[in-house]
């Protein structure tokens, strides 16, 4: 299993559109064939990171997640939306294996 994180350099004017794009992505991603872990938006320090969190379970099934996203019809508005209103300025995308689970968990 991998983790993705997407770091987002935000429009700070435009938090709300982000918050709009974030809950758009929170009824496409699950239904592409990810685990949606949240979409996380600026509240104190930094006013223009904003991250996207899901799981998936191999970089060859991100691959097919993507395509299916691409052709998922909330999935081309959202990235519509978003070119249209200018409120990313950047996005990074990382992939994670978990080293460690929370203290305590079962082995």
């Amino acid at each position: 299993m991998l983790t993705c994180i997407i770091r987002y350099h935000i429009d700070p004017t435009q938090k709300a559109k982000f918050e709009q794009y974030a809950r758009n992505w929170g009824e496409a991603i699950p239904r592409c064939g990810a685990d949606l872990i949240g979409y996380y938006a600026p509240h104190e320090g930094s006013s223009t990171l904003a991250y996207g969190i899901y799981n998936i379970e191999s970089l060859a099934a991100y691959e097919a997640y993507r395509a299916r996203l691409a052709a998922d019809p909330l999935g081309r508005e959202n990235y519509e939306f978003a070119q249209g209103h200018g409120f990313i300025h950047r996005e990074d995308r990382t992939f994670l294996k978990q080293a460690c689970g929370p203290i305590g968990a079962p082995r």
